[in-house]
């Protein structure tokens, strides 16, 4: 099949456009690459540099003919964007509305989404299924969340058919991946930057939390088991799958200071650490059910344990 990846070259999306390449498809990525890099997509894909916010080159590169789409573009620090409000909403939203129509334009193909757990907020229930009510506490989430929303009016207006899919905490590396993620914003990254003598220590936001440790707990799922679901999730609706938003995560959760623990282990590295106040918005607990991705898809995380998610990302690192 002949894929689109949109922010193929990101964290997320070069292993999204390997996974696509590794079982012979043609990929081409389209980023702007400023957070994304050429050294880690795939010899075998084309490279097409330019920006969702770009309408005239979006109706360029949909002119021709893809079997599918898959869209990873966006700004994703959900601190910034309670900053930046509106520069989310002109890359995350406009982009996609940009990218939504040209595809309407073009022969339509189908679409999967990269959305993100931060559409629910603080969870009512646990674990947090599909149902689970929808109330982002920071904007980021909000443009997810509206961008879900639009593809079900696309959906109903347009026959527009996509799958969205939902991460949880995304870890880990493909050892195939050079260069790492830049100006990281999740723990696990942060606390192989500390190993690797790239920053000073690192900070626990809060050891108080009903939790086992007292630290939070999320439920963290490995790169390359997001960049499976992708496949998958093409191949349903090539299929012809009805329109779906499914949950993605390892169903299971890792406290942070087990995280640190384990971190320290397996680099061999003491780095220092340290407790600080808890941070605004910090639910203690998020836990995912993937029951629809294993139903829809057969998709399952097999590479998510602790081990794995440590051992692969300091493999990047620990080179540096």
């Amino acid at each position: 099949m002949k894929i689109l990846v949109v922010g193929g070259a990101g964290y997320i999306g070069s292993h999204v456009s390997y996974a696509f390449a590794d079982r012979g498809d043609e990929v081409t990525i389209l980023d702007n690459f400023r957070s994304g890099s050429r050294n880690n997509c795939p010899r075998s894909a084309g490279i097409i540099e330019g920006d969702i916010i770009d309408r005239r080159l979006l109706e360029t590169v949909l002119s021709s003919e893809w079997d599918a789409v898959v869209h990873l573009a966006a700004l994703k620090a959900a601190g910034e964007s309670m900053e930046k409000p509106a520069d989310y909403a002109l890359n995350n939203i406009g982009g996609t509305i940009n990218l939504l129509n040209s595809m309407l334009e073009a022969r339509s193909p189908p679409l999967v989404f990269s959305s993100s757990a931060a559409i629910f907020g603080e969870p009512i229930q646990l674990p947090i299924d599909e149902n689970h009510p929808k109330q982002p506490q920071n904007f980021y989430g909000f443009t997810k969340l509206e961008i879900e929303n639009l593809l079900d009016w696309y959906g109903d207006l347009k026959g527009f058919r996509s799958v969205s899919l939902r991460y949880f905490n995304a870890a880990g590396y493909d050892n195939r991946i050079i260069e790492p993620e830049k100006d990281p914003q999740n723990l696990l990254p942060i606390l192989m930057e500390a190993a690797a003598g790239m920053r000073n220590g690192v900070t626990i936001y809060g050891d108080d939390y009903d939790t086992s440790d007292g630290t939070c707990v999320r439920d963290y799922i490995h790169v390359s088991d997001l960049a499976d679901a992708h496949v998958l999730a093409i191949d349903y609706l090539v299929r012809g799958g009805p329109n779906a938003k499914v949950n993605l995560g390892s169903e299971s959760g890792i406290s942070v200071a087990h995280m640190v623990r384990e971190a320290i282990r397996i680099t061999g590295v003491d780095f220092p650490h340290s407790v600080g106040p808890r941070r605004p918005g910090d639910p203690a607990i998020l836990i995912a059910s993937s029951t629809l991705a294993k139903k829809l898809f057969g998709w399952r995380a097999w590479r998510s344990d602790i081990e794995s998610l440590i051992d692969s990302t300091w493999q990047i690192y620990g080179k540096r």
